[in-house]
């Protein structure tokens, strides 16, 4: 199946769900925050190694605002913008803009026109439709928020519109062994019990579909790479708890939107922490107890120079002409 269409099989995409989830864990979210902070680390890591100066961010996928202060730190000069789907987490963003007045000194034109010369340094937006002009930033950044779209090709797109030319898109999101552990009792239980199969965990997008996507929407370049991290837990309790807290599985029979395992069918819920149980490790260093899978997926990509105008009409950059004839001789 072509990673433009979506995927059978998950439940339709209704961003009003995705916001009352993360809206329910914004008070809370701090106690799972470890994964996003050490991914951030590493991407952090990553941008060492890249030569950019932008003059404005954007932090897509903010959540509560824990990246804005070092992207401040490394960009001082540039007014970082927050964007998430979730209010409760936005209204957590703000404590990290305390202090920070320096940004309206440089205030694009275009991001004036988008949220007012004193505008806010949040929007409350789906990833898909966000409302800030056509090139309004010289580097997007995203940390593990990417997976919570159905359709990343069509963010891709409207995260190309809104940066620049030769800006940056930076981005961590989650890969399809993310979890594994987690859908493989879910299976069994179901299979077990003879429960119709559910999605519980997202349907997450294989690295190779993303790079392609990117090259699909107007970025160039595209450098992608993935590692595995493993979270360990000493009990089935702790784990579900703790991917209630990430929103990792909001569809099937063990959620609702009051979130609460007591509302689910009391045989499924304690076959499930069984067959969690089972998957205890019995040696090495983290013996004695139950593993989480993470699958992290890092990209970067430039925007691509547009190849035609919006009516159509081929571009042709100064510097190539003569390169074909030059090559042809």
């Amino acid at each position: 199946m072509s990673p433009s269409h979506p995927r059978p099989g998950r439940p339709a995409y209704d961003p009003r769900h995705v916001q009352r989830i993360f809206d329910r864990r914004a008070a809370t979210f701090d106690e799972v925050a470890f994964l996003p902070r050490e991914i951030a680390s590493r991407m952090r890591e990553r941008l060492d190694y890249i030569k950019v100066s932008p003059t404005c961010v954007l932090d897509l996928g903010c959540g509560p605002g824990d990246d804005l202060p070092n992207l401040r730190e490394r960009f001082p000069e540039a007014p970082v913008f927050g964007a998430d789907l979730s209010f409760a987490m936005l209204e957590r963003a703000r404590a990290h803009d305390a202090g920070d007045t320096s940004w309206r000194r440089f205030l694009p034109v275009s991001i004036g026109r988008a949220l007012g010369a004193r505008g806010p340094r949040f929007a409350q937006a789906d990833f898909a439709e966000l409302p800030f002009a056509h090139g309004a930033f010289e580097m997007l950044w995203s940390n593990l928020a990417l997976h919570w779209h159905p359709r990343p090709d069509l963010v891709f797109g409207e995260w190309q519109r809104v940066l620049k030319v030769n800006g940056l898109l930076m981005f961590s999101t989650l890969g399809p062994d993310t979890l594994k552990e987690l859908r493989g009792a879910y299976a069994e239980v179901e299979a077990a019990h003879g429960v119709a199969t559910q999605p519980h965990v997202i349907d997450f997008v294989d690295m190779h579909d993303l790079g392609d996507m990117l090259v699909e929407n107007g970025f160039e370049i595209p450098v992608m790479d993935q590692e595995t991290l493993t979270v360990t837990y000493k009990t089935p309790e702790k784990l579900l708890a703790d991917v209630r807290r990430w929103g990792a599985y909001p569809f099937g029979w063990e959620a609702s939107d009051a979130d609460a395992p007591a509302l689910a069918p009391r045989r499924l819920y304690r076959a499930l922490l069984d067959a969690l149980e089972a998957r205890r490790l019995h040696d090495g260093p983290n013996a004695g107890t139950i593993p989480l899978t993470f699958e992290i997926i890092y990209g970067h990509a430039w925007k691509a120079v547009p190849r035609t105008t919006a009516e159509g009409h081929g571009i042709v950059r100064i510097e190539d002409i003569g390169r074909g004839s030059a090559r042809n001789r």
